[in-house]
């Protein structure tokens, strides 16, 4: 029986980036019925938006897709897509492995880290308010001038609910896969209400974990350094939303950059499986760009279909043929193309 996936494109190079994967994902043998859903620029010049309500329901339905890049504008125009469809679904937990593969350029070796990120709260939950506006200068006024005036203000909400769930879902995620150690990461001895919070739930959680897995906590400045100088001591690291983005980018710095980064987010029963990087959209249409990092997100969903066969032969696949070095993209040292590099891992898949 096939399973039900929803397709996304995205826009930028995400669709050729895409149609590479679904062929390296169809040449595993797994049946995969892929129902196409759209997402990102190109469909906001069709629909007006750039999420619409049929993807939603599309993910909703199907409980499981795989996503590919989505522009997100700087500074002005509609918010992240990827953040609208992480609160849109509740999907709460932000998963990112970060593996050394031979061939990739590094400075490091046998870095094994995943990032646990939570996904909806934080200063990424979206309350912003313009500078002058009349509820920028009701929080200046309840700050007693703690804040400047004509100040543009973002709050921070940090729950227990959020916290208990995202860090009971690294410390699941820990036993489930023989990891030995979940890090709790926040800036606590600042932020004292919010990022306090988060490590006084995370306490809790790590109690009923006892005897089965480690638990400790770093601050984020000292961990950024502590990854640099000896990433080794880490395993599992649970942080709140805006540290977890730019950890993961640090961390995915350890093993080669985005390129090699693979993502999914996961709620109570829905799961989206997307590359870390954006959707490079000044490589459009060229045939350049790395594939791997959604290869390796598919290989994430195949795992969670239980498909754990189908999802060790594919990370073998990619690789053996980023070791030869042979039909591989620019980044990675050769000159090979999005397309030809996915048909070198679906002839290792062949055999």
């Amino acid at each position: 029986m096939a399973h039900k996936v929803t397709l996304i494109p995205g826009d930028g190079t995400g669709p050729e980036i895409t149609e590479t994967t679904v062929k390296v994902v169809e040449a595993t043998g797994v049946k995969i019925d892929w129902e196409i859903a759209h997402a990102g620029i190109d469909i906001m010049e069709k629909e007006g938006t750039p999420l619409p309500q049929s993807t939603l329901d599309s993910i909703a339905k199907n409980k499981v897709a795989l996503k590919g890049p989505i522009t997100t504008p700087i500074g002005t125009g509609f918010r992240s897509v990827n953040v609208a469809i992480r609160k849109e679904l509740d999907l709460f937990s932000c998963l990112r492995p970060c593996k050394t593969y031979s061939g990739v350029k590094s400075k490091y070796e046998n870095i094994d880290l995943t990032v646990v990120r939570e996904n909806t709260e934080d200063l990424y939950a979206g309350v912003e308010y313009p500078e002058d506006s009349e509820e920028s200068k009701k929080i200046i006024e309840l700050s007693k001038n703690k804040i400047r005036e004509h100040s543009a203000i973002s709050i921070k909400p940090i729950s227990a609910f959020g916290t208990e769930r995202i860090v009971r879902f690294a410390f699941d995620y820990a036993v489930k896969h023989n990891r030995k150690k979940v890090t709790a990461v926040t800036k606590a001895n600042i932020m004292k209400c919010t990022d306090g919070l988060f490590y006084k739930v995370a306490r809790e959680v790590a109690k009923e974990f006892e005897g089965k897995i480690e638990y400790e906590e770093r601050l984020i400045d000292n961990m950024c350094m502590q990854l640099v100088q000896k990433p080794e001591l880490y395993d599992v690291i649970a942080l709140p939303n805006l540290y977890g983005d730019i950890l993961s980018d640090l961390c995915a710095g350890l093993v080669g950059g985005l390129g090699v980064a693979p993502g999914a987010n996961f709620g109570k029963d829905i799961a989206v499986f997307e590359a870390v990087h954006g959707s490079a959209p000044k490589y459009k249409g060229l045939n350049k760009v790395n594939p791997t990092a959604l290869i390796l997100s598919a290989k994430l969903m195949l795992d969670h279909l239980g498909e754990y066969d189908a999802a060790s032969r594919l990370e073998k696949a990619v690789s053996d043929v980023i070791f030869e070095k042979k039909q591989v993209t620019y980044d990675l040292g050769g000159t090979a193309g999005t397309k030809e590099m996915g048909e070198a891992v679906i002839n290792k898949l062949k055999g």
